[in-house]
Formats: C-alpha cells, structure tokens, sequence
C-alpha cells in the first residue's frame, strides 16, 4: 500500500511569514495538534509546526523561528511500510507528502493505522508494544500541575485517577492548550552607580526591563476537563483489535489494563505502528 493512498488531501497548513497566533488560532479551529508550513503564496514545504513547539517557545513569536525547518517527508508513491519506520525512527506522528518539491498531503500515524493496519490480521499482544512508566495524576489536581508532570514524562498525554486509584479520565496535550493562554510578565531590575564620598556627584541608574512569556491555565481541576468515556484494552489484546478499537472511536491513545482491571500501561498510534515492521 502506497502513502499516496491513504494521506489526506485536504491540508490544514500554515503560511511564513506568520506568527504565533496564526498556528494557534488554526490548530483551534481544526482541532489538529500541527501542521505543516509553507511559503507564502506558494505550496513549498520550509517546515512543521506543533502545539509542542508553540509551548516550548513562548517568548518567540514568528513562525519561522517557532517550527522545525526541513521536516522528515514522504512522496505519494513510497510504501506505507517505510513512513511508518520514519515515524518510529524519528519519534514523529506526522510526515507531510511533498511531490516536485510540493505540498500534496500530509499522513499520520492514525491514518497509518486506520487504513493499513486495522486491515492486517496481527495477533502478536499489544503489551509488546505499549507504555509501561506513563504519568497518571489525581483527578483534583490543578492543570497547571498536570501540565508539568505530562512534561516531566516527554509525553503528551496524562491519565487521571480518582479517589478510588481506579482510571477516570484521560487529558492529551490539546486539552491543555485550549485550557490556556500565553501571558506576558516585566521585572525590572535596577543598578545605581555613584562615586563615594564626592557630595556634588551624580548617581546613575540603569534601568532593565525584562519581558518573558509564560503559559498561564485556567483554575480548572483535571475532572473539569479530562475525557470521561474512557476505551481500554488488555494486556491480551492484540494489535489489529487495538487498531480497530482506536480506528472506531477516533483517538490516538489507549489506557492498559491486565486481567484484573488494574491500569499497567498505555499504547498510542506511534507505538502500535511498530508492529509493521515485526
């Protein structure tokens, strides 16, 4: 199967020149986690742009200086099989498809799994390839401070528990966004140079005003925002069910539990994807 068959054509991408509010209003509005750039006026791919990257650079406001120049890419004609190794070697979830050095489409790891994988018979167990060190918090816990423990973890994702220990809910990184803004914040920092002992010497004083963004949340709790209908599966399932099960409800991670019910991990699209290759 070619990529070509499966990508998506109709592309949500971003223009340069631009700036920050001009990805974050789009990927809103889309609800998409990135997107790829192009030059204005022109279907040239010059890089990519997440919701990770705006979050990691919030004193930087043009797009060039935001997004990941010269992205890794596919062509329409390359085998589904060979993206989905770029996508684990790379530890991306996107690959734009560029043809005479165009902006054609763009395919994901979910797409990958949609169309390709949930229609191979592969019954190797999802425990092979799912998460097991994954962040969980308390379902009461601000969002500021689940925001810093998904970090923590390099992940873009957090499970929820309640009072109970038991799973109630799932938050991925989308949530957080749209649960907040950047702000901005001056110090001002003060230096007085005189010369002692001389009564008639004037003081001089420096003046620096420091500006720096940050990302401010809302007074939510995690309950207030996480997803509640929450899908799992087993240790035992295997990897086409699992495809099937992301492929029917549209989501990009699933929470593990073993026989028990008890939660031991997590698999998402990237990690399933692994399976093409065993």
């Amino acid at each position: 199967m070619h990529v070509g068959e499966i990508m998506s054509e109709e592309i949500h991408y971003l223009q340069v020149p631009g700036n920050r509010l001009n990805a974050l209003s789009l990927m809103r509005e889309k609800n998409i986690s990135g997107a790829p750039v192009v030059k204005s006026g022109t279907k040239k791919l010059v890089g990519i742009v997440t919701r990770s990257d705006l979050v990691e650079n919030p004193d930087e406001e043009q797009l060039a200086l935001i997004m990941t120049r010269d992205p890794i890419t596919a062509n329409p004609d390359e085998d589904v099989v060979e993206v989905a190794k770029k996508m684990v070697k790379n530890n991306i979830r996107r690959v734009p498809v560029v043809e005479n050095h165009e902006l054609v489409g763009i395919v994901t790891s979910y797409d990958l799994i949609e169309h390709a994988l949930s229609k191979i018979e592969i019954n190797l167990p999802v425990k092979k390839y799912m998460l097991r060190n994954i962040p969980t918090t308390w379902e009461k816990t601000p969002l500021k401070i689940a925001f810093e423990i998904m970090r923590y973890f390099n992940l873009r994702v957090i499970l929820a528990l309640g009072d109970d220990g038991n799973l109630s809910g799932i938050l991925t990184e989308v949530d957080f966004i749209n649960e907040s803004e950047i702000v901005s914040e001056r110090t001002v920092h003060n230096t007085s140079v005189g010369t002692e002992g001389d009564k008639w010497s004037w003081d001089s004083k420096n003046v620096l005003y420091v500006i720096k963004n940050h990302l401010q949340f809302s007074d939510k709790i995690v309950r207030d925002v996480a997803t509640t209908d929450i899908v799992t599966v087993t240790t035992r399932t295997t990897v086409t069910e699992c495809a099937n099960k992301i492929k029917q409800k549209n989501i990009e991670q699933i929470p593990v539990i073993d026989v028990e019910g008890e939660l031991v991990g997590l698999v998402r699209a990237n990690d399933l994807i692994k399976a093409f290759n065993d």
